[in-house]
Order: structure tokens, then C-alpha cells, then sequence
């Protein structure tokens, strides 16, 4: 296991971290076992969030008499000051904590969520009290636009951020790593897998790791995948295989999708996912869970090139901040389906 210095946070991290999105969705057994296990392997740093059902609860009865061995990461989700401070106790207790090591405001991918977050009666405010109280350490946010994230922290209110970093989506490289880099800021990397999308998982797993962050976070459900992962990372990218990550990630991230979910279908497709997974699909297929996903909006993409309103200008792209061409990725993906 590679360990490295957080930020400027003075802790020493494991370059994989343990992703407990998941864990609700398995037995409670299961999860305590892959969570313990982790441990045993050196896996030291646990993300989680209020919002990803009861993974706080399930950490907290798991893993709460090893609180030594992990740093721990939540998140809240909140915009305004008091909301987000009851979310921080509601956390501390599901966790059975006092401390939680690092707070993230979740999700902010909006001008103008980011003005309410750090505005006088914000969530940013909760989350200084929260640390003036001793009750959190250090202060981080999470986003899908590499390149609001790289002008918010300028202001120098964050310790760390956690960012899209995979094969199909490599773009926090071009300004936001750097600019963490030089305000020594904790470097997050998640989605590995882009939610299940990308395989084969060693190849998905290496390239963020050959990047320049400190932590790879990948959602784990049992012993067996956190072995999977661990293998992953057993070997340092030496400069070959890292030129050929590095030219793969430019192929796969053609697509140019930042998954900030601006856009909005009418008749419902996730338009982020199928964005992503496009040149991926094509490239090295899906794996079952990217199967799954295309078998359950079959119907919807197909209906696509049928729905009137968006003939002859697509409502998505109207939405799409980086104008992509997503109608006809979306018509196109239809063509899985004769594989």
C-alpha cells in the first residue's frame, strides 16, 4: 500500500480509499466484513456521506471501536447554516464519533449554490463552527466541474476536494490537480469505475493512481472486491503504462461529459451515463452493472429520435454548459442493443 502526506492536514493516507456508498445495499454482515477487513489491510481513510442512506450507521456499528486506524471523511449535502448543522451531529452520532477528520459540502455544482453555501447563514458556516467546536478537523468540497471547483478554491476555505477521475473522465487533470497541487490541498480522486461503467477494474483502478492525487476512493461492498482493488495497486505505474493509460483516458473521455447534470431529458434517460459510457462501451463493452443500466432504459433511448419537442433543437443540449453533442450519442447508443 502506498501512504502519502494529505494536503497540508499532517496525516498520512492510503493511496486506496474505502467507498461505503454501497454498503447499504448488501447485509449487514457482508459490509462489516469487507469494512474490517479493509482495515486489516491497510486501508486507512472511509468515505461516506449523510445522503448515502444508512452508511453512516453501518460505519459507525462496524468500524467505531477501530476509530484510531482510519481517517474519516462524511459529507453534508445541506446549503444553508442550520440545516447542515444538524446534519454534522446527526453524523457524528450515526458514526458513534466525536470527530469527524474531514466535512465536505456535497455536490456543488452551481454558481449559485456555492454563493449560498458560503454565504453568512451558509452550510461553510456550520462547518467553521463545527471545527471551532473540535468536532470535525478539516474542511473539503465535492463537485463535478473541474473548472468551478479550480476557481473556488482560490479563496484558500478549503483543505481538500474530491473530483471525477477515471479513464472516461480525466478532465480535473487539465486545471484543477495542478492548482490543488500548489495550494497543497488534499487530492481526492472518485468514481474509478465511473459508477460501473469501466473495466477491465485493474486497468480502471491504475490509472488514477499513476495520477497525481493522494487518494483513490472506490465504492466496495465485500472482502472479495477490496482484494480485487488492493491487487490493483500492488505494483507502482512505471512510464510506459502510464502513457498508455494516459492515451486511453483521451480516447475514452472524447465524449467531453463532465456528469455536472445540467442537462435534463423530458422522457427520462440519465443522460450523464450514457454520455460516459459511450466511447467505453464501444471500446471494451460494459460490465454487468453497465449491462443492466442499458436493458433498463432500453424503451427510453429508443424513444429519443420519436419525441417531438426535441426535433429540431434538443432541450438537453440547450442546457449542456460545454455544448455537446448529446442527442446523438444518446440515438447512436441504440445500437448496443444489436451487439
Amino acid at each position: 500500500m502506498r501512504y502519502s502526506i494529505f494536503g497540508k492536514t499532517g496525516y498520512k493516507v492510503s493511496s486506496l480509499g474505502f467507498g461505503a456508498m454501497n454498503l447499504p445495499g448488501v447485509p449487514y454482515e457482508q459490509a462489516d466484513k469487507a469494512l474490517n477487513y479493509a482495515l486489516d489491510q491497510g486501508i486507512n481513510y472511509i468515505d461516506t456521506a449523510a445522503a448515502y442512506r444508512n452508511s453512516e450507521e453501518i460505519i459507525g456499528r462496524s468500524i467505531a471501536g477501530r476509530r484510531d486506524e482510519y481517517f474519516l471523511a462524511t459529507k453534508t449535502n445541506k446549503r444553508d447554516y442550520e440545516s447542515a448543522r444538524q446534519e454534522i451531529e446527526n453524523s457524528l452520532n450515526k458514526l458513534r464519533t466525536d470527530t469527524i477528520d474531514l466535512l465536505q459540502i456535497h455536490y456543488v455544482n452551481y454558481e449559485h449554490e456555492f454563493e449560498k453555501v458560503m454565504a453568512e447563514d451558509g452550510a461553510y458556516r456550520a462547518a467553521l463552527e463545527a471545527r471551532g467546536a473540535g468536532k470535525i478537523r478539516f474542511i473539503g468540497i465535492t463537485g463535478h466541474r473541474p473548472d468551478l471547483l479550480t476557481r473556488w478554491i482560490e479563496s484558500g476555505s478549503f483543505d481538500q476536494v474530491l473530483f471525477h477521475l477515471n479513464l472516461a473522465q480525466p478532465f480535473a487533470l487539465e486545471q484543477l490537480i495542478p492548482a490543488l497541487t500548489r495550494k497543497q490541498m488534499g487530492k481526492v480522486a472518485m468514481k474509478p469505475l465511473s459508477g460501473g461503467f469501466i473495466q477491465p477494474v485493474e486497468k480502471a483502478i491504475r490509472y488514477p493512481y499513476s495520477q497525481d492525487v493522494h487518494v483513490t476512493i472506490s465504492g466496495m461492498v465485500s472482502v472479495d472486491e477490496v482484494r480485487e482493488n488492493l491487487r490493483a495497486q500492488e505494483q507502482e505505474v512505471g512510464t510506459e503504462e502510464r502513457e498508455e493509460l494516459e492515451s486511453l483516458a483521451m480516447e475514452l473521455g472524447g465524449h467531453n461529459c463532465r456528469r455536472c447534470n445540467y442537462c435534463s431529458c423530458p422522457i427520462g434517460i440519465p443522460i450523464p451515463d450514457v454520455m460516459i459510457s459511450s466511447r467505453i462501451r464501444n471500446h471494451f463493452g460494459l460490465l454487468p452493472k453497465g449491462d443492466a443500466f442499458y436493458q433498463k432504459h432500453k424503451d427510453k433511448l429508443f424513444s429519443c429520435a420519436d419525441y417531438e419537442p426535441c426535433k429540431e433543437q434538443p432541450l438537453c443540449e440547450q442546457k449542456c454548459p460545454y455544448h455537446l453533442p448529446m442527442q446523438t450519442v444518446i440515438q447512436q447508443s441504440v445500437s448496443y442493443f444489436s451487439n
